[in-house]
């Protein structure tokens, strides 16, 4: 068992190393470029996302699929995961961070665009889509299909539940006792009746969920930052100092290279947005849209959201926090967050366990539908109550026990995940250039054009 659990951290540590930060990183710019720079058009989408396209084929509105998207995104990455990689990368990994966020919106363009593209319809009119169906139908690689749903079926009950609520359980007793059986309880009970709703039913919650989580969390931000005001300046020169030199970043910061740096930042960005990843565009399939440029758009939104917005606010706050009180422990990384947060008397270390705790409950929402559609695309319909099922029964296992063993197999599988998804956006780059030539310039105009559909038995 000791050489298993070895020889998984090992695989996990080279399949998240520099190779995937090279893949991941040199898709994002690849597609940045291939798609005219999408990233100009990010105020357009914003806009996008809070409209509804009107008399299209859909499951749900495209702020809904956002919602789910985001729910699923935003997690526990976005506040642990940015002082992890300030802990081992130092201030200057907040910028690399910074950077794979506003790169790869390409890249969730991208793959949200021809999981549109290429989406189909079953008999009962539900949207089915990802890169599973991108690989069939655009590059009739069905094979390679059937591998991401295998990986993305059994990675979500770990990345995206049995982790998620052990988290929330050991969030709330460590916060204020509440007894784990108490949280199993209630999370399994809630996310029991949400799920079985099916999309709609998350959908729902999740646009409800997704802005409160998100206000809540970034007012906590923002008083941290107005109470370290006299140093914000200061926090700004550092971390772009550090991205890029390698020499000692002071304020209670041990100096770090710029290849860790720019290691730690970027794989901890990557891994937060999930732009690459495949797991999004699952959800965009099911959005009400009449051209896959439109989604896409409204899909991108959740990269500028997730990484280029709430991570980098977290790393302001845990920078300029430590250089206004160098005696923080910027070793252990849940101690620099908490250091951080306690500067907000009484209420700091509630508002962030709360936000912890919220983040991902909305993850094990999310991926409930990721993992749902892989489940479906290779058993069938009957596979989904099932599905539903374990997922509750893992959900409440995932609050009694210790996981980190899971926590590996799950970023093993969700770096498999990567590989066929990159592999047919960078095949159907063309395809994704002419699709955004074709509609970009028109996007905000009423339209009567449909995307095509293929039926697909149920």
């Amino acid at each position: 068992m000791e050489y298993l659990i070895s020889f998984l951290k090992s695989t996990d540590s080279l399949l998240w190393g520099v190779p995937m930060i090279v893949i991941l990183f040199g898709t994002h710019i690849f597609l940045t470029f291939r798609t005219g720079f999408i990233q100009r058009k990010i105020f357009t989408a914003i806009k996008l996302s809070v409209a509804k396209d009107k008399d299209s084929e859909g499951d749900v509105s495209q702020f809904g699929a956002l919602s789910t998207a985001l729910a699923a995104t935003v997690g526990t990455g976005n506040i642990i995961g940015v002082s992890t990689a300030i802990t081992l990368g130092g201030p200057g990994a907040v910028l690399w961070m910074w950077l794979t966020g506003v790169f790869g919106i390409a890249t969730k363009y991208s793959e949200a665009l021809i999981s549109v593209k290429y989406r189909v319809k079953t008999e009962n009119g539900t949207m089915l889509g990802g890169a599973m169906y991108a690989l069939e139908r655009g590059l009739k690689m069905k094979w390679l299909g059937v591998i991401f749903a295998i990986f993305t079926a059994v990675a979500a009950f770990g990345i995206g539940c049995s982790t998620q609520t052990n988290s929330i359980a050991s969030t709330l007793k460590d916060s204020f006792g509440t007894p784990v059986w108490v949280t199993g309880i209630v999370v399994t009970l809630f996310v029991g009746a949400v799920i079985i709703g099916g999309v709609k039913s998350i959908t729902k919650v999740c646009e409800a969920l997704v802005p409160f989580m998100a206000i809540f969390y970034l007012v906590g931000c923002f008083i941290i930052l107005i109470m370290n005001a006299d140093v914000l300046g200061q926090t700004i020169v550092t971390i772009v100092q550090a991205a890029f030199t390698p020499k000692a970043a002071g304020g209670g910061f041990v100096g770090s290279t710029v290849a860790v740096a720019c290691r730690y930042g970027t794989a901890r960005g990557l891994f937060s947005n999930e732009s690459g990843m495949g797991s999004a565009p699952i959800v965009a399939a099911a959005a009400q849209t009449k051209n896959p440029v439109k989604q896409a758009l409204v899909s991108m939104t959740g990269t500028f959201w997730d990484t280029v917005v709430i991570c980098l606010m977290t790393g302001l706050v845990i920078v300029s926090s430590v250089i206004k009180n160098p005696a923080i422990d910027t070793k252990t990384s849940s101690l620099l967050t908490n250091a951080a947060w306690h500067q907000i008397p009484i209420v700091g270390s509630v508002v962030l366990s709360i936000s912890l705790a919220i983040f991902a409950l909305s993850t094990v929402l999310g991926w409930s539908y990721y993992g749902e559609r892989a489940a479906e695309y290779l058993f069938g319909p009957k596979i989904i109550k099932p599905y539903r099922i374990l997922w509750v029964i893992v959900a409440l296992i995932g609050t009694l026990m210790s996981l980190d063993l899971v926590w590996t197999i799950a970023d093993i599988l969700n770096a498999l995940m990567v590989i066929p998804n990159v592999i047919a956006m960078l095949f159907l780059s063309g395809v994704i250039a002419a699709e955004t030539k074709k509609y970009i310039n028109d996007i905000e105009k009423p339209s009567d054009e449909k995307v095509p559909m293929v039926e697909k038995a149920s």
